[in-house]
């Protein structure tokens, strides 16, 4: 019976054994677990830094554009206002107020559409309307595509939605749109075209230019941070170029897509996202 009972004592002490030894390596990994989550978490605050800086960059690329179309709209409003005061016409005021307050609601608008643009924002993914966002992208242009010889065309169906952020959705338009302004500048039959359709399992939608096309050595490494087609300038260097395209991809992964170019020199290039259904 002793011996027994000391058998079980020594099984229990066997069986002690490893749960202590367990406990202390939990024990001695916890300054490392520590660790990597810092890391970790110093990480995300630098992906969101680095999503910033290439928000930013795109706006860069739109403000002269703004620049010039705010010209265009304050230049009648104040020719209005000169010639109402000088013919002290009632009639002629109404009009340059009328004409102030149209004008005036487009620079808003512009505006608010570039500081969204340009917002730092988590993921919040819904119920994307493709149109919505591809016609929101062309308004933040800040300059209609026809007065750059660019016809576009864009007549997605309304009820077709993918499940993504619907502002990181613009943003991914309004950054290939403006590549692909960019693209066009010295081409002929300038032409932007943007299809979506449902597929078994996603939504796919294709984004193509009549454009001077992309290098075959630049394709593999299109996507990268600071990779650009765009030609240097005299100290060689690309003007907010390369964040864009990175940006894109960073947004369409981040919703569970996937994003994918064909291109060829002076033949254009088709950019094709697959984003999962709404």
């Amino acid at each position: 019976m002793q011996r027994l009972v000391t058998r079980n004592r020594s099984q229990r002490t066997s069986l002690r054994v490893p749960d202590q030894q367990l406990r202390n390596a939990r024990t001695a990994n916890q300054p490392i677990e520590r660790h990597v989550a810092k890391l970790e978490g110093s990480l995300e605050q630098l992906r969101a830094q680095v999503r910033q800086a290439q928000q930013v960059a795109g706006l860069g690329a739109a403000a002269m554009t703004l620049y010039h179309e705010t010209n265009n709209l304050l230049t009648p409003l104040l020719n209005y206002a000169e010639a109402a005061l000088r013919a002290d016409d009632p009639q002629l005021m109404r009009k340059a107020l009328a004409v102030t307050l149209t004008n005036a609601r487009m620079l808003v608008g512009m505006s608010e559409r570039l500081l969204q643009i340009g917002a730092a924002k988590p993921a919040q993914p819904e119920a994307a309307s493709i149109r919505e966002a591809v016609d929101d992208a062309v308004a933040s242009l800040c300059r209609d595509l026809s007065k750059d010889g660019i016809r576009f065309s864009g007549d997605v169906d309304e009820s077709l939605c993918v499940r993504m952020d619907p502002l990181h959705l613009r943003q991914v338009f309004f950054n290939l749109f403006l590549n692909a302004r960019e693209a066009m500048k010295e081409a002929r039959g300038r032409r932007l075209t943007v299809e979506a359709e449902r597929s078994a399992d996603a939504v796919i939608i294709r984004v193509e230019d009549s454009g001077k096309g992309i290098a075959p050595e630049i394709l593999p490494r299109l996507f990268e941070p600071l990779q650009s087609t765009r030609v240097a300038d005299g100290a060689g260097q690309h003007r907010c170029g390369g964040l864009g395209l990175a940006l894109c991809r960073d947004l369409i992964e981040t919703a569970g897509g996937r994003i994918r170019v064909e291109s060829a020199p002076d033949n254009g290039s088709t950019f094709i996202i697959s984003l999962p259904p709404a």
